[in-house]
């Protein structure tokens, strides 16, 4: 059984800096890809990173590229997003979810995690 537990959203400021964690379970982690996927509430799914499974090869959506980075430990089984220069915009519940999607519609019907709330206010 697939298990995922998102952690390390928060409150920030614009500009400021958060670390997301993903702990995986119940399947082989090192072997799969990964995707980061947000949503408002009350929106649509909006993919944010991928990485395949070695950790070597990664992408992210075009408004976060340069300020998200996803890595992986697969050691410890765990995922990670390391946002840098928040802005209001990317306040969301964050996901972590098995696989590589680039697209939020692939990743409604995906096995996900509670989510991790990410807020940007000043």
């Amino acid at each position: 059984q697939v298990q995922l537990v998102e952690s390390g959203g928060d409150q920030v400021q614009p500009g400021e800096s958060l670390r997301l964690s993903c702990a995986a379970s119940g399947f082989s982690f090192s072997t799969s890809p990964m995707t980061w996927a947000r949503q408002v509430p009350g929106k649509d799914f909006e993919w944010v990173c991928s990485i395949f499974s070695g950790g070597g090869s990664s992408a992210c959506e075009d408004s976060v590229e340069g300020r998200f980075t996803i890595s992986r430990n697969n050691a410890k089984s765990e995922l990670y997003l390391q946002m840098t220069n928040l802005g209001v915009e990317d306040s969301a519940i964050y996901y972590c979810v098995r696989g590589y999607y680039t697209d939020g519609s692939e990743i409604v019907s995906r096995s996900k995690g509670p989510g991790t709330r990410v807020t940007v206010s000043s």
